[in-house]
């Protein structure tokens, strides 16, 4: 069985899941009564934060010079970091392990074996 260029890029997908993730549980936070943190600052910090998470996690499946995609990866860690400590400060457990999803998922995409970028590829850089 060989394996094929689409499944190198399951950890970007966990990123990005566990962005949209990190999102939607800070959108029911922020928008629901009784949570202690609706309608605070915090959580929408929280739920930018979480989407910057998911969008980067698209941008490097997606990007093709190595130098980009490994500050990109570099930065998207930071963002994960400070996003769950941020999750946990709000009492959020769930925010914390959508963040602990997609730090699992960027953590699979730096193991990914290096690609040579090409035209027919569709990368953006």
């Amino acid at each position: 069985m060989s394996i094929t260029q689409n499944s190198y890029r399951f950890g970007a997908v966990l990123t990005v899941a566990g962005g949209l993730a990190g999102a939607a549980v800070a959108l029911y936070a922020y928008l629901t009564p009784l949570t202690g943190i609706n309608g605070s600052a915090g959580a929408l910090l929280v739920i930018v934060s979480s989407l910057l998470v998911a969008g980067a996690g698209l941008i490097i499946a997606l990007i093709a010079s190595r130098f980009g995609r490994n500050v990109l990866r570099v930065l998207t860690g930071l963002g994960i970091l400070g996003t769950a400590l941020a999750a946990g400060f709000l009492h959020q457990p769930m925010l914390i392990l959508a963040m602990v999803v997609a730090a699992i998922g960027l953590i699979l995409d730096c193991m990914r074996p290096a690609r040579r970028a090409s035209l027919m590829e569709g990368a953006l850089l």
